[in-house]
């Protein structure tokens, strides 16, 4: 036996999940009163019934919400988390960050790194590959990681292109150490920002009253832009590499994936990954009917709803795969 095969493997383990959705509903019924639309129209395209929508209550309360639940489920105190990241684009303020606020409101103690992750919807995948390596360097013994956006806020209601998919809502994990093989088998992270024209908002921060170009348009708002064909292309094409590797890194097969959980972007999207992967339809978990698009909280909120549905059971692989603007993409595998 070589020192390294001696050595007992730290990992990073998931040890409670939870989320947070609006109460308020809209449904495509609603849209249709609202844009050129029609409720076969978006299901037939996206397979999103209905999405939540955030009304007075800002990005850190909604994700302060969800890490309370995942909290509770960890069965760790506020006073007890040693990192907290918070995957989202759409913030409460330029600064400080959503991760700070998080902090204060939960009660986090004092000189814990917080910080957040802008990597649109694969923000929360970003988060966990960060909290992961702390964890495994030995920084992080209890970390929060939360993925969160009220698009809502973002979006043009009347561009029925991108108002019709996205919606708002938290997700979040505790992380902590574990030895064995229960934990992050691995995860990995990618961006191309030469392609960021495929999906951004329009809005960016004024210029300084000493430049002469660039002047901030006061009609301009920071709404969602998104080729919506070439975003697919290249949605289906990275997510199929990024979990190739994974699978291929962790000598999986598609039979050893218990549940598949991908970014809930867009149902073809999403059917398109399992077919390339030769998974089964009871392999995928899909929520997008019931919320939309939520971006940074896509993933962990459909992985609480999975665990509620106990649809993961102790020793599973998790595979996570997700894709956003930047352009971004990621994955991870996860042994539960």
């Amino acid at each position: 036996m070589t020192r390294g095969e001696a050595m007992t493997t730290t990992r990073a383990r998931i040890t409670g999940t939870g989320s947070y959705a609006p109460p308020k509903v809209l449904t495509n019924k609603d849209l249709e009163k609202m844009v050129e639309t029609t409720d076969e129209w978006i299901t037939t395209r996206s397979g999103i019934k209905q999405r939540r929508i955030t009304v007075n209550e800002k990005t850190s309360e909604v994700a302060a919400k969800a890490a309370r639940r995942a909290l509770k489920a960890a069965g760790v105190l506020p006073r007890e988390i040693d990192l907290v990241i918070v995957g989202t684009v759409t913030p409460d303020n330029v600064f400080p960050s959503t991760a700070c606020f998080v902090q204060s409101i939960l009660g986090v103690k004092s000189g814990v790194p917080a910080f957040d992750v802008s990597a649109a919807c694969s923000g929360f995948l970003y988060a966990m590959d960060i909290a992961d390596k702390y964890i495994k360097a030995g920084i992080s013994k209890r970390a929060l990681v939360v993925g969160v956006d009220i698009f809502s806020r973002i979006i043009d209601w009347k561009d029925r292109s991108t108002c019709v998919l996205f919606g708002d809502g938290a997700g979040a994990v505790v992380l902590k150490p574990s030895s064995g093989k229960k934990g992050i088998l691995s995860s990995h992270i990618y961006s191309d920002g030469r392609l960021w024209q495929m999906l951004y908002t329009t809005e960016s921060i004024p210029p300084n009253p000493f430049e002469t170009k660039g002047k901030s348009n006061p009609e301009c708002h920071p709404y969602v832009r998104m080729k919506g064909n070439e975003t697919f292309k290249a949605a289906v094409r990275n997510m199929e590499e990024a979990c190739l590797k994974v699978m291929k890194l962790n000598r999986l097969k598609p039979k050893d994936i218990g549940l598949l959980i991908p970014h809930q972007a867009n149902i073809r999207i999403m059917n398109a990954i399992k077919d390339r992967l030769k998974l089964s339809d009871e392999q995928v978990f899909s929520d997008i009917e019931k919320y939309g698009n939520t971006s940074a909280a896509s993933i962990p909120l459909a992985l609480d709803e999975a665990v509620r549905e106990k649809r993961i059971k102790a020793g599973d692989v998790v595979l996570f795969v997700s894709f956003g603007g930047g352009l971004t993409w990621a994955s991870a595998a996860v042994r539960w």
